[in-house]
């Protein structure tokens, strides 16, 4: 069984999880231009590596960072949002 370390409630099963996507940072709304907020919603860099990303303990809904080898799949490390990267 694979497990991911979640900040606040320790080692669980990965089925306990859901990820939402790359860490990037958003445009500001208010000047943004439709062409670059349409850039932010629909594409995004697909290239293997190591991403941060947003990820959910969905039982306790807790949100945080995971860093992640989209290559080989590898969870480096989690922590909440605010904390040091």
């Amino acid at each position: 069984m694979k497990l991911m370390t979640c900040p606040v409630n320790g080692a669980r099963s990965i089925s306990e999880f859901v990820c939402a996507g790359e860490v990037r940072p958003i445009p500001d709304p208010n000047t943004t231009n439709d062409l670059a907020w349409g850039a932010f919603v629909f594409h995004c860099n697909g290239a293997a590596g190591i991403k941060q990303e947003w990820w959910c303990h969905t039982p306790s809904d807790t949100w945080f960072i995971a860093e992640r080898n989209t290559q080989t799949d590898e969870i480096l490390r989690t922590y909440l949002w605010g904390e040091v990267a």
